[in-house]
């Protein structure tokens, strides 16, 4: 996993060069460099941070073309109860606007593989177009699962359907929902699941793979999965090494608010543990980890944490900040 500060310092300011409907619900941003200046690279399943004029952080799978180094394209679903970022979006910003973009981050790579299967619901398709056009490069063997409510929600229908049959598309007033024991029954050792999507169908994709090989399900999550109670409920110190400053946490505090009191801006988006955002190295110490991103290997490792949700389990963590 590539770690990155998360401290505000790979933020730059980009323009809004095309807006476009891509489905019922949805938006298509394609954003450049007002100066035309080239962007960071990427791979399939990175996303970048949206800062909108507003203040609000909102986190969007890069949907476009990795080899185009001057254009982002990120597909933004309209959420009714979401909080404010996404109707802003669509109602507000408009071609020429500029906004801060943070990243890109990658915490749901493209690992190689022989044979892939990507299972997408909704907007969960916009991380998996980049791994589509990937693998079809690569010359392996892939198929795509893409579940919506309706074909008219469903985005970039268009620019799938030149993979002809390797695209089964499942519309749910059409279809029903997607028949995972179809797909997921019998274990595939050669092949590599990526899911994308609400939680009810990550969930279930999940149940459905949990007697295949390990590692061989990956999965980026919206909303966070339930955590139980936090290893500790005492006080714990955070120092931070860039600073030299230490801050209590206490109970019901989060870290991501401790620090942000002593004067550290800290990117942050999800407040849920999902987004991977606000992640910060950990130089000293033991988090209680409790995000929905990081895997059993990322765990034991230690070195790492996402501070808008994951505590302490010793008395005291070094943070590089």
């Amino acid at each position: 996993m590539r770690r990155v500060s998360a401290v505000q310092e790979d933020v730059v300011t980009l323009r809004v060069a095309a807006k476009e409907v891509a489905s019922d619900g949805v938006v298509v941003l394609t954003l450049r460099h007002p100066d035309g200046a080239r962007l960071p690279d990427w791979a399939p399943g990175a996303h970048v941070d949206l800062i909108l004029p507003t203040g609000a952080v909102r986190q969007y799978s890069l949907c476009g073309d990795r080899f185009d180094a001057f254009r982002y394209r990120v597909g933004v679903l309209r959420e009714p109860d979401g909080r404010g970022g996404s109707a802003y979006v669509h109602d507000v910003l408009a071609v020429g606007d500029t906004v801060g973009v943070g990243g890109p981050r990658n915490h749901f790579p493209l690992v190689p593989s022989e044979r892939y299967l990507f299972v997408a619901g909704g907007i969960g398709i916009t991380p998996l177009l980049p791994m589509v056009r990937q693998a079809d490069a690569l010359d392996a063997d892939w198929t795509l699962v893409y579940g919506g409510r309706t074909r008219a929600s469903m985005a970039f229908l268009d620019e799938l359907a030149a993979h002809g049959d390797r695209v089964h598309l499942v519309p749910e007033d059409e279809c029903g929902r997607i028949d995972l024991p179809r797909w997921l029954a019998d274990p595939q050792p050669d092949v590599a699941v990526y899911c994308c999507g609400p939680g009810p169908l990550l969930d279930a994709v999940e149940r459905a793979c949990a007697h295949w090989r390990p590692h061989a399900l990956r999965t980026e999550r919206f909303v966070a999965k339930e955590q139980g109670a936090p290893v500790r409920d005492e006080p714990f110190e955070v120092e931070l090494a860039r600073t030299g400053r230490s801050v209590t946490v206490t109970p019901g505090r989060t870290v991501l608010e401790a620090v942000r009191s002593v004067g550290v801006d800290v990117l942050s988006s999800c407040r849920q543990g999902t987004c991977g955002t606000c992640e910060t190295d950990v130089l000293e110490g033991l988090p209680d980890h409790r995000d929905s991103i990081l895997d059993d290997a990322d765990r034991a490792a230690n070195d790492c944490m996402f501070v808008c949700v994951s505590r302490s389990r010793t008395d005291r963590l070094v943070l590089d900040l």
